[in-house]
């Protein structure tokens, strides 16, 4: 893995900030992060081959901000998708959560559908991102899975990081990848045996006793690992299910398209009744200390967001009418104006057009919530400094203008 040294700034910061959790239940280790008022039922996110519980750490981020709750894991060493159902739930009983909404991707995506299908009372809703209902295709492409777990592990990586596509690429998508790459060569030999063998086995998703409207498909409309295919069966197999496309964002859109996911997160979180609570927003840093992860100054920020990013590409549909206290509505509980809710250029619902013209803002440059944030955290690490009051920054300044001041007569008296 890259050190923290060489790893993104606000990666470094999110490893400051919140504790990564082990424990063993039975025979299986387990290692997540769990960021976020305890009193949120929980967003589940699950990676997919190459990915760690660090991968969603943008996720974690964004939305323990705004008052969720969200919790990352790596997927344990197991052998059969039965085997993955019984070791979730464990895991589930083991923190004390009981019910679950569930975000997975590729491979993740496949085992959260496994879960709330065996499992239908425990899961309340589910995101699913480049992902497919059955293995068929995977096990005829891999013969050689019955000795998999003979497999050296520099034979294994290769074998994964094959499936990334390689070759230039837009900045961000190629920064992600980088990120990916790094997660991997943490693995070791019998977590990718693992993995690779549910991804080969022979096994398909059933009937879900889950309605469509608490389903929602994230998917990306360039080059993904996933064929294109297997993507459509997932969206023909949950008809009435939200679909948020994005033009672009690879394997990793998590990672490379943060600010798009996140939002499309936290409309489904709201859609499907999970409240958020901003007034629990508080953490544990790795000494143990209670605190916020957030100082004042960007609680400020966030209830006071700037103006969407131009148009990404990306649009959100809907297959189900609109109601009058959908989370999608412009109007909070107290009757406030709603800051989270997406861009009108970005995202696209089937809602009536309000009075704002999208277009008025011309050529102007926006910045978003996560994006204002991010440069505001990355730049107080990198300089060391702690944000300051505006009284206090007209003082310092002051101060400098007069000790150069100073240092300039006194060498001129010299002259």
């Amino acid at each position: 893995m890259k050190g923290l040294a060489s790893a993104p700034g606000d990666y470094v910061y999110f490893k400051s900030q919140v504790p990564l959790h082990k424990i063993s239940i039975g025979s299986k280790q387990w290692r997540y992060y769990d960021f976020g008022p305890k009193s949120v039922p929980p967003l589940i996110c699950l990676p997919g081959i190459a990915g760690t519980a660090d991968v969603y750490y943008k996720q974690i981020m964004s939305l323990s901000l705004k008052g969720y709750r969200v919790v990352s894991l790596d997927l344990p060493r197991v052998w059969n998708h039965l085997e993955w159902v019984h070791a979730f739930e464990k895991f589930l009983d083991t923190i004390n959560v009981h019910h679950v909404h569930l975000y997975g991707t590729s491979l993740g995506g496949f085992l959260a559908q496994i879960f709330a299908q065996y499992r239908p009372r425990r899961v309340k809703s589910l995101v699913l991102s480049n992902t497919f209902l059955n293995t068929e295709k995977f096990s005829a492409s891999m013969p050689w899975s019955p000795v998999v777990g003979w497999t050296p592990s520099f034979l294994l990586k290769r074998y994964i990081l094959t499936g990334i596509r390689d070759g230039p690429q837009e900045p961000f998508i190629a920064d992600s990848v980088d990120f990916v790459v790094g997660q991997v060569e943490t693995l070791s030999r019998d977590d990718l045996s693992s993995r690779l063998t549910l991804n080969a086995a022979a096994a398909s998703v059933g009937p879900l006793l889950l309605s469509d409207s608490l389903v929602t498909i994230m998917d990306t409309n360039d080059y993904c690992a996933i064929p294109q295919s297997l993507k459509d069966q997932v969206c023909e197999r949950y008809p009435g299910a939200r679909r948020a496309i994005m033009k672009s964002g690879g394997d990793f859109p998590f990672l490379s398209r943060p600010d798009e996911v996140n939002l499309y997160l936290q409309l489904h979180l709201r859609r499907v009744g999970v409240e958020a609570k901003q007034d629990q927003i508080s953490g544990t840093s790795k000494d143990g200390n209670a605190g916020s992860l957030y100082d004042d100054r960007h609680a400020e920020h966030e209830d006071n967001p700037q103006e969407g990013q131009g148009s990404s590409g990306s649009h959100f549909e809907s297959h189900e009418p609109q109601s009058s206290n959908s989370a999608e509505g412009s109007h909070d509980n107290n009757g406030s104006e709603n800051d989270d809710g997406p861009p009108k250029d970005q995202v696209s619902f089937d809602l009536p057009e309000s009075d704002h013209d999208p277009q008025a803002s011309g050529s102007e440059t926006c910045i978003s919530n996560e994006q204002l944030l991010t440069i505001i955290s990355i730049s107080a690490m990198a300089s060391g400094i702690i944000l300051l009051p505006e009284q206090a920054l007209s003082s310092i300044l002051f101060t400098i203008q007069l000790n150069l001041g100073a240092l300039y007569t006194a060498k001129t008296s010299k002259v």
